[in-house]
């Protein structure tokens, strides 16, 4: 039976708008959850994996009856599970098995959420549930409306989410974890929405989301300021969802193993393979280029007028290393990762290939901005789930007292932290991966990371701390702080001593006092000036964040308001329109 199988993974027909190689990195996925290396009974995804081969359908059922049968749990996140193995049936599953998932629509009532991708994956499965079972009164559902009224319901905040998105950005912007629950929740819709409008607009915010995770990645690692991501994946950049879909979408770096649940997922429904032009964005660092982003904060109910504030990124990309930031502040709670260096190595596994600094900011005041549970027990119940949280050694989060401010490969972070602050001192993160560390008498610190050297400037004393799993903190407790990065590739200087060289005679000049400011030029040739809770300026001129486009550069380009995507490669463009719904491609 198992030869029968893997003959019938090899020779079922392939997907006629997929290339051969593409097709099978999806057929690969599948199989890694069709026929798991771990013994063990079968969870929903596994399930899923063997209806798509048209395989062990008596055992699928009665294992999902098994599942169902026990109670469902886990709100949105049994929601598209179940979703999914409803549309992969196909006449498969017994009678019994498909009774028992129909009731549970009825009889279970998942939660909504309370972040961007729970919504979405909420509404995306309650419409496609509803589509499938279209004439249902409310008696008939745990909503208590009808199955018109669902799917109306949830085709209105899909639709929604998607106008928000295509103006201003997403909420819970570029999350190399969360990223995947995006991508499934359109590949769904994209392959088993019928209505015509639906599945469009799906197809082609897969296009979107696609290209907003292809310009800023590093060898399928995506690099840069991330509204969430996990203690362990912020240092082992590698070990994060994102490097599955680097490596499905673009044969990029090398995928987890065995591969996240989110990818495969994804791989059961659309399956959806990126047009040509995003292939080469995402492929091509043979030159260095500048990429800037808008997006939004998450929905703030306290302390502020409006709902959501801007986001504005910068990244600097190429072939040995990328740098990343937002504009610092608290843009989103726990999980923020404002800013840091990555370099480029063969084999990611494991290596620690990042550096940044933040300062470890714990209050209920961010946490009663962002979420609507009472005071009482709020960071107790944070720290449940989210473990370092209130740790004064963790190396995730935002800080309402840190600034930020990137010039091409040049980073200048500036604390103010008002006294009396839970944990007043500056974190850094050192890799253990770093070689040819010095700390020089002029007070840069250098380091090479692969092929990037790094000049690392702190404006106050330190002390090194070790960091478990290896590496070092960077431990300065200063209320007025400050640090300022140059990256360059080994290849301009050919060694750290040249680089060393031509760091020391730059220009710097900085206080900490009254509040810190630095004035620095940089290896580009630019003079940058900044200024604690001032617009940064380059060469004098200060930065323009009312024309900060949704996305600018030489790949992505989208205007706040518009609406509109265009990718761009050499001649090549493909411009998406949400308005009318129309994609357009020229060669």
């Amino acid at each position: 039976m198992r030869v029968a199988a893997w003959l019938l993974l090899l020779l079922a027909p392939a997907a006629s708008a997929r290339t051969p190689e593409y097709d099978a990195r999806v057929r690969s996925v599948i199989a890694a959850y069709a026929h798991p290396k771990a013994a063990g009974p079968l969870g929903y995804a596994n399930i899923a994996a063997k209806l798509w081969l048209h395989e062990d359908a008596a055992l699928c059922s009665r294992r999902l009856d098994e599942l169902l049968a026990a109670g469902p749990t886990g709100d949105m996140f049994w929601m598209f599970p179940v979703t999914a193995i409803a549309y992969l049936d196909g006449g498969q599953l017994s009678s019994q098995a498909r009774t028992a998932l129909r009731r549970s629509f009825k009889t279970y009532m998942p939660y909504r959420g309370d972040t961007e991708n729970h919504w979405l994956l909420y509404y995306t499965s309650l419409y496609l549930m509803a589509q499938m079972w279209p004439d249902q009164e409310g008696s008939e559902w745990y909503t208590g409306k009808s199955s018109a009224e669902n799917r109306r319901e949830a085709a209105e905040w899909i639709e929604g989410w998607v106008r928000l998105t295509t103006r201003r950005g997403q909420g819970e912007y570029d999350s190399p974890h969360y990223m995947g629950l995006y991508f499934l929740s359109m590949s769904y819709l994209a392959e088993w929405a019928t209505d015509a409008a639906m599945k469009k607009r799906a197809t082609m915010m897969l296009d979107y989301l696609i290209a907003d995770y292809a310009a800023e990645n590093l060898d399928g690692i995506f690099v840069g300021a991330h509204s969430r991501v996990y203690d362990n994946p912020v240092v082992e950049k590698w070990n994060n969802v994102s490097s599955d879909f680097g490596w499905l979408l673009f044969h990029l770096g090398r995928p987890l193993d065995p591969p996240d649940s989110y990818v495969i997922f994804y791989a059961l429904a659309s399956a959806y393979e990126p047009p040509e032009i995003l292939k080469r964005i995402a492929t091509d660092r043979s030159e260095p280029y500048t990429h800037y982003e808008r997006k939004r904060t998450r929905n703030r109910w306290r302390f502020n007028d409006e709902l959501h504030g801007p986001v504005y990124k910068t990244t600097y990309v190429r072939k040995e290393y990328a740098v990343s930031s937002d504009q610092g502040g608290i843009l989103q709670p726990i999980q923020e990762h404002s800013w840091d260096v990555t370099w480029s190595v063969p084999d990611p596994r494991g290596v620690h290939n990042t550096l940044f600094t933040l300062q470890p900011y714990s209050s209920l005041y961010e946490l009663e901005t962002y979420f609507t549970f009472p005071p009482d027990t709020s960071i107790a119940g944070v720290v449940s789930s989210k473990k370092s949280y209130d740790s004064p050694d963790k190396l995730v989060g935002g800080s309402p007292y840190e600034k930020i401010f990137q010039d091409q490969d040049t980073v200048i972070a500036l604390y103010d932290i008002a006294p009396g602050t839970r944990f007043p001192q500056i974190n850094g993160f050192f890799s253990k991966d770093l070689a040819e560390v010095e700390e020089d008498k002029s007070g840069w610190i250098f380091a090479r990371g692969g092929e990037a050297l790094i000049a690392f400037r702190p404006l106050q004393p330190y002390s090194w701390k070790p960091i478990e799993g290896g590496g070092r903190r960077l431990f300065s407790p200063y209320l007025k702080n400050g640090a300022v990065v140059q990256v360059a590739a080994r290849a301009e200087f050919g060694d750290m001593g040249a680089f060393r060289k031509a760091m020391v005679a730059l220009p710097l000049e900085y206080h900490v006092e009254p509040a810190p400011w630095v004035r620095v030029r940089s290896l580009r040739g630019k003079t940058l000036t900044f200024a604690y809770g001032e617009t940064p300026r380059v060469d004098g001129k200060p930065l323009d964040y009312e024309r900060w486009p949704l996305f600018g550069g030489p790949f992505v380009e989208a205007g706040v308001d518009s609406e509109q995507l265009i990718l761009k490669y050499g001649s090549m463009r493909r411009t998406l329109d949400f308005r009318k719904l129309t994609v357009t491609d020229t060669p």
